[in-house]
């Protein structure tokens, strides 16, 4: 399985009366997340399954990668995505689509790095997860310890115009 790791792109800064799970992607964030999709779409990521947080920033970037990439099923909205949720629950969600060939999750920091750690079989590994960066892992095993094997890492400033 190929599994793919996207944090939220730029938001709007918190401010009173603005849940924190309400902030929108910003003009910026947007643009940037499209630079990382092109070249994405490029390298041929094509899910078959996408989830994502149920934060509304996680959800916009799950839709424009949903449109960029043209995927045409139902984005999944879990809990197991959202920024404090653990990455063996992550491992989990994984872990029942397992049939899938190629999952993207949206999601947050810190969960995003310490999930690419942990499939990395290193849970102690410091990894910058930049906003709008995307991992790809690739998985064939799928026990109660994951395995994976990091593919590339793409960042906005790598992705460039």
């Amino acid at each position: 399985m190929e599994i793919y790791l996207l944090r939220h792109a730029i938001a709007e800064n918190g401010r009173p009366g603005l849940k924190d799970s309400d902030r929108a992607l910003t003009d910026q964030g947007r643009e940037k997340l499209r630079r990382v999709l092109k070249r994405a779409k490029a390298a041929d990521v094509n899910p078959s399954v996408m989830l994502s947080s149920p934060y509304r920033r996680a959800i916009e970037t799950a839709e424009i990668a949903a449109e960029s990439l043209g995927y045409r099923g139902k984005i999944v909205q879990t809990p197991a995505l959202v920024p404090n949720a653990a990455p063996q629950q992550v491992w989990d969600e994984i872990r029942n689509r397992r049939d899938e060939t190629a999952i993207l999750l949206s999601s947050h920091e810190p969960l995003t790095s310490a999930t690419l750690a942990l499939l990395l079989a290193n849970p102690a590994l410091l990894v910058d997860m930049k906003k709008a960066g995307l991992a790809r892992v690739d998985c064939d095993r799928f026990g109660p310890e994951p395995r994976a094997t990091l593919k590339w890492f793409l960042t906005p400033a790598i992705a460039g115009d």
